[in-house]
């Protein structure tokens, strides 16, 4: 059974609560015809208002970035679904078990090639470094404090999971990705959470992942967008099923940024009009 029926269709059991979430995440189980798999329920009655989100939901936009993920072919989102449960509608996502290995940012990034084309092992995404250079396999995003008056280089693999995660985005235009939203799973497979706040008409970009901005983008990339485009032209089936999450407004603001990716061929740079990184960044 494919994941997302299993939590369009299944009986929601919530086993507990994620306390360190700003808004209601439940931890729960779903059954369904002898499969069961464990999920994240967030309701739409846990989410705060966000003034500059008035319209829709959290969980609708969770649900939108997912269409995208998948409309990609890269798979980063983790299979979600916009449901009822427990606690009225919300959105309902698989669950991911992180791998956790330990690695540093000194010297070789265990397969990463330094082009964006390798991918590094386990958890080793985000590091902090002492000294200007990222060293081998890495990409700088900047300065941070480490306390007491000193500061550490912020780091991340130069990694094309990473890479075409942060093409993903610009797509969407996230206006939070942390590195605590990064999930290594089993099989070299990255997974990528909370996307509530995203698809806004207007420029929301903050990300930890801005060690590419203004390299020219892969052809492999350019290719998957060409094919967004398409996607996302005239009344298709993906248009469709966005208007049911996101505004009209901010469809035709998610087909202009795609085509501006594509009429550009590079990683955005930061706009300088406002905090790059988001905060906290873990």
């Amino acid at each position: 059974m494919a994941p997302s029926e299993l939590l369009a269709l299944g009986e929601l059991t919530v086993r507990g609560r994620v306390r360190e979430a700003s808004n209601a995440v439940l931890y729960c189980t779903v059954e369904y015809e002898g499969h069961s798999a464990p999920c994240v329920y967030k309701p739409v009655a846990g989410e705060r208002p966000l003034w500059d989100f008035p319209d829709g939901t959290l969980a609708q936009r969770e649900v939108a970035a997912y269409e995208i993920s998948e409309a990609t072919g890269w798979g980063l989102v983790p299979p979600t679904v916009l449901r009822d449960g427990p606690y009225g509608q919300g959105m309902c996502q698989l669950w991911i078990e992180v791998e956790v290995t330990t690695g540093a940012a000194d010297g070789d990034a265990d397969g990463a090639d330094g082009d964006g084309s390798g991918e590094t092992g386990g958890g080793e995404l985000l590091a902090l470094v002492e000294g200007d250079e990222p060293g081998p396999g890495w990409k700088a995003v900047g300065y941070a404090e480490v306390g007491e008056g000193r500061t550490a280089l912020l780091v991340h693999a130069d990694d094309v999971r990473l890479r075409r995660l942060a093409v993903l985005d610009a797509v969407i235009n996230n206006g939070d990705r942390k590195g605590g939203h990064l999930l290594p799973a089993a099989g070299g497979r990255l997974y990528a959470i909370d996307h509530g706040v995203t698809f806004n008409a207007d420029d929301k970009l903050r990300t930890l992942l801005w060690g590419w901005a203004g390299d020219p983008l892969p052809d492999d990339v350019l290719e998957v967008l060409r094919g967004l485009a398409d996607q996302l032209a005239g009344g298709g089936p993906l248009s469709a099923r966005l208007a049911k999450l996101i505004t009209e407004a901010e469809i035709e603001a998610l087909r202009a940024r795609v085509a501006t990716l594509l009429r550009t061929g590079t990683h955005p740079e930061p706009s300088g009009q406002w905090p790059a990184i988001p905060w906290p960044p873990v």
